[in-house]
């Protein structure tokens, strides 16, 4: 049986973030109509989330002027998340929301909780204005990401949603040249 993430629709939830200073209730609703990205990480006061995270927020004005809300999400409460805000330079550049997931029932809905551990391993979801994930994307707990190749898969997953039946080779950028699936490629390519 074929059971995948992409495509399928997120789930409901509602949570408490730390953004920009406050404490903001986040749901499904808040996410409907628009890109977003949910980013999963273990735990605040670690060593590679930081890194991550501060690498999102120098993309986070370049994703939002692509119309994509970023969350970030692991099992600390939103009060956690803002005292590291607080009291680390890096984490104090974020300006997207903070999701606290204490109970897990996020980070479950995506399929990234290490139970034994209760954190989240390393996972990027993209989810389209309809509500779907389009990209996922996970990784072991040493592994950080690239919040620049995670926009170039972004600028992709909008392409082909606005250009039906055209699709993005390997290492696309925005400009190049994209593909249109028909008889005539097949064994060309």
């Amino acid at each position: 049986m074929y059971n995948s993430i992409i495509n399928s629709t997120i789930q409901p939830f509602n949570a408490t973030a730390f953004s920009n200073g406050e404490f903001i209730e986040v749901s499904e609703a808040d996410v409907a109509g628009k890109w977003a990205v949910f980013f999963f990480y273990p735990a605040d006061f670690t060593f590679v989330c930081p890194t991550e995270l501060g690498d999102m927020a120098d993309h986070y004005a370049q994703l939002q002027a692509m119309g994509v809300e970023v969350y970030s999400v692991s099992t600390d409460t939103h009060f956690t998340h803002k005292a590291w805000h607080g009291s680390s330079d890096t984490i104090g550049k974020i300006t997207y929301p903070m999701i606290g997931d204490p109970t897990g029932k996020i980070t479950r809905n995506f399929g990234v909780m290490i139970e034994e551990d209760g954190l989240a391993l390393r996972g990027t979801f993209v989810v389209n204005p309809e509500g779907e994930v389009k990209i996922a994307e996970i990784h072991d707990l040493g592994i950080g990401r690239s919040a620049k190749e995670l926009v170039r898969k972004i600028q992709a997953a909008q392409y082909v949603a606005d250009h039906d039946g055209e699709v993005c080779p390997a290492a696309w950028q925005p400009g190049a040249e994209t593909l249109t699936p028909s008889l005539d490629l097949v064994g060309k390519i």
